[in-house]
């Protein structure tokens, strides 16, 4: 397998989605702006938005992949029936969840959005659009079932196709909305659990040739489903730090007006890079390091372990400088249109700045975390995630009151590089981190790659100021032709110097 090669099939299908994210984010930034709509909707779609990202974007597989590969080495038989016995399992558990949910909804969004109860209006709409969009959750987590099974198999270009459905779909009930006058949060809200049944489709559609499901309710679960229930909560908690992380921000900022939203458009531009330097390189190698592991191949384990980190940091670096030079007008090209003002536009290019610090670490912690799920291990990445969420719930609250929700990004960013020490350590403790030597040298190359990129952007940001200000009508075109050129740059300088070639992520 070529990891390279992988993670770009992945990533153009990931790339594809996020562009109609940001189309959607821009429609709704439009439409809702940082109203109590807007806020009202974030809020409702964020915790099954948080299950999406924890169980569609590589903790589901952090538990499940492993021990899938191991069951089905044993035979074909073996692995389909334990597959059938996750899925039966999972069926049950998250009806009950999504029932609970139903009932109990203001308490949940009181939980999510504390700040929401003083303004009755806010927490009444919150409430009824989290009861629509919290079946979601259901479909999307079946989904990643789904997705695991392929990925085992080294098919990474249908799950990473599928969130491509939600943001299509959520397109069309804003411009529905728009057009027959409609609740734009209402329909979109219907939108997300529409999306969710129509995923699932697919996802068992393009799985059919691997796996055919079989519903069976056993009264005793056998050994192997009970480790892997037993690990999936440590292995969510663990991969999905940085999505925990934001779902406790949420929470935090949802006592100052307008906070979410800003949050929320944040959030979503820097995930683009995240998707690609962390969820799409850790799908792509979690399965070829766990068969690594099972042929004991200390080479390949090596090999594997290195190529995941250089090629993540590869992907990650440039894009934290472009965030942390470009924060403004990033956000004024995407989001400053309608009723997203421009204190809106520069609030949110703060947080985002901040978000751009921890951006090379939200991505390691994925590819690190691997290292000890690819061995079945989920109790170090567990212990090391509760210290980073506990830091960060820790830093947020008792600084939230003298700086405001800005300090929501700069806790996450710096709690995460923590978390990222602490797993190099403990790897290296524990003589986990296998990594060739080759690798620092090569970092090194990445960095200066990465201030050249660095510089250009300064001097093409300095250049054509005037036609990126908030008030231009193209600045969007001129933002994308000036970051087009520097990632241009970039990765040519570092194909020049031998970083970005093919034959480099074999991982064989």
């Amino acid at each position: 397998m070529n990891l390279l090669s992988s993670t770009y099939i992945f990533s153009i299908y990931t790339l594809l989605s996020r562009v109609l994210g940001y189309l959607r984010d821009i429609l709704i930034a439009i439409f809702l702006g940082a109203s109590i709509f807007a806020d009202a909707f974030f809020v409702a779609f964020r915790l099954p938005n948080t299950f999406r990202r924890l169980f569609a974007e590589g903790t589901f597989n952090a538990a499940f992949i492993p021990s899938y590969i191991s069951a089905k080495s044993k035979s074909k038989e073996n692995g389909k029936k334990f597959a059938d016995e996750i899925f039966s399992l999972l069926i049950l558990i998250l009806l009950f969840i999504i029932l609970i949910v139903e009932i109990f909804a203001p308490y949940l969004v009181y939980l999510i959005a504390p700040g929401f109860l003083a303004e009755t209006q806010k927490f009444d709409l919150t409430v009824e659009l989290t009861r629509i969009t919290f079946p979601f959750l259901l479909f999307v987590t079946i989904s990643s079932f789904f997705s695991g099974i392929l990925n085992s198999y080294n098919k990474f270009a249908a799950a990473a196709a599928a969130p491509i459905i939600l943001n299509f779909i959520l397109i069309i009930a804003l411009l529905s909305s728009y057009f027959f006058d409609l609740n734009f949060a209402k329909q979109l809200s219907y939108g997300v659990t529409l999306s969710g049944v129509i995923q699932l489709i697919f996802l068992i559609y393009c799985t059919k040739r691997y796996y055919k499901p079989s519903i069976e309710f056993k009264k005793k679960i056998n050994n192997k489903v009970r480790f892997f229930f037993k690990k999936l909560l440590p292995s969510v908690l663990s991969s999905g730090v940085t999505q925990i992380n934001i779902l406790v921000g949420t929470i935090i900022a949802s006592f100052e007006t307008g906070a979410v939203s800003y949050l929320y458009y944040a959030d979503r531009v820097y995930q683009i890079n995240l998707a690609l330097a962390g969820i799409a390189v850790g799908t792509v190698s979690l399965p070829a390091l766990s068969k690594a592991f099972k042929q004991k191949n200390v080479s390949k384990i090596s090999n594997i372990q290195s190529k995941s980190i250089e090629l993540s940091l590869l992907l990650s670096l440039p894009a934290s400088v472009g965030l942390i030079i470009a924060s403004e007008e990033i956000t004024s090209a995407l989001f400053g249109y309608g009723s997203f003002s421009k204190e809106d536009v520069t609030i949110t290019a703060e947080a985002l700045r901040y978000f751009g610090y921890g951006v090379p670490a939200f991505a390691l912690i994925k590819i690190l975390s691997n290292f000890y799920f690819a061995r079945n291990d989920t109790k170090y990445p567990f212990y090391i995630s509760l210290f980073v969420v506990i830091l960060n719930i820790f830093l947020s609250i008792s600084l939230f009151n003298k700086v405001g929700f800005i300090i929501i990004p700069i806790a996450t960013s710096l709690t995460t590089w923590i978390g990222v020490i602490v797993y190099v350590f403990l790897l290296n403790k524990n003589k986990y981190l296998l990594l060739k030597k080759y690798l620092s040298n090569n970092c090194f190359r990445i960095l200066l790659c990465t201030i050249l990129m660095g510089f250009i952007l300064i001097f093409g940001l300095d250049i054509f100021s005037d036609y990126l200000d908030y008030e231009y009508k193209y600045k969007s075109i001129y933002l994308i032709s000036i970051v087009g050129f520097v990632a241009g740059v970039y990765l040519i300088s570092c194909y020049l110097i031998g970083i970005l070639k093919t034959k480099n992520f074999k991982t064989n």
